[in-house]
């Protein structure tokens, strides 16, 4: 199957890595960075790719956009990981419209366009008889996506709650093990790389619900905006409410919860016992399923990083590459 590529950052890199490393059977016709692109519909060299980007800041030449790319490589599948503004969803909105308009199928790890836009955007998916895919958008390497659309098929999900954001995780770790206080957590986890200069999304709990939303519309068919979760950061949390959590063998982590049969959205720092499923350590998420048949199933692992994200890219693809080819 024939990809592009739009955005050659750490996330771009690392899908052209795994493509290097690995037969899957994914050919890369296209790439662009915000400077520059490349097209050869043949097939480019992955690892010619990276060493470009590495050597020179380009992964190609100037004046080969984006949008050039969507309308004139040959590719059967968009792959979308740009920087992009979490408010407006662009420009990964625009590239989506346009890729999907033009018959294509689309891979994103973009969050704002599929909890702005989902219904938007899988209409037009449909209508064009082609694939959106987005499992890179919630907890990283972890298939909670799928996991709800094809492995649960046939259940009823009552509820899911857990930990959707690797920062503050860490940061409520860090608190517990070394009674830190709230601003040394966090300037640790600046220093580390797991939190931005700005670290208002994940603290404040807005990237965790950004999460839920498209959980909830996506999966449970519901019609949320992120007005319409109740959120509470972890932003005033005291080392002392720790301590006295500590006290009688419980912590606190910050939980991301989705009530299927209420239809109520919320995330919040919650008292849990030490021993809980959910208490996992550093910028691990974990995220339990509470279904009618199959009772509770909880789901581990890295909810964010170059290769953990590029995993669950791949994984789309092939699932569309599949598809195609006539397998389940």
């Amino acid at each position: 199957m024939k990809i592009a590529i739009l955005g050659f950052g750490s996330v771009g890199r690392g899908i052209a890595q795994i493509v290097a490393e690995r037969d899957t059977g994914l050919v890369i016709t296209a790439v662009a960075d915000s400077k520059s692109g490349c097209i050869d519909n043949n097939g480019i060299d992955p690892l010619e790719l990276i060493n470009r980007k590495e050597e020179t800041g380009l992964c190609g030449e100037k004046g080969i956009t984006a949008e050039y790319i969507i309308e004139n490589a040959e590719y059967d599948a968009l792959v979308e990981v740009t920087p992009t503004n979490a408010e407006t969803a662009e420009p990964s909105l625009g590239y989506i419209r346009l890729a999907l308009s033009r018959g294509r199928n689309v891979v994103t790890s973009n969050k704002g366009p599929i909890a702005k836009n989902y219904a938007e955007l899988k209409d037009l998916a449909d209508k064009n008889g082609v694939r959106l895919k987005y499992e890179a958008t919630v907890c990283g390497a972890i298939p909670i996506i799928h996991t709800l659309q094809y492995s649960l098929a046939g259940n009823k999900v009552k509820r899911l709650y857990g930990i959707f954001n690797g920062t503050c995780n860490y940061i409520l770790t860090r608190m517990a093990d070394e009674k830190l206080t709230y601003k040394e957590a966090l300037l640790e986890a600046r220093e580390l790389g797991y939190a931005e200069a700005d670290p208002t999304y994940d603290v404040e709990g807005i990237d965790a619900a950004i999460k839920l939303v498209i959980l909830a519309n996506a999966i449970f068919g519901m019609n949320k905006k992120i007005e319409d979760v109740e959120i509470t950061g972890i932003n005033s949390l005291t080392s002392q409410a720790l301590e006295l959590a500590e006290e009688d063998e419980l912590t606190i982590r910050l939980i991301g919860e989705i009530n299927n049969e209420k239809g109520i959205l919320k995330v919040s720092p919650r008292v849990i016992p030490k021993n809980h499923t959910l208490v996992v350590r550093d910028t691990l998420n974990a995220v339990t399923i509470d279904t009618d048949l199959a009772g509770e199933i909880t789901l581990i692992g890295k909810g964010a990083g170059s290769i953990e994200t590029a995993s669950a890219i791949i994984s789309d693809l092939l699932f569309i590459s599949n598809c195609h080819d006539g397998s389940p």
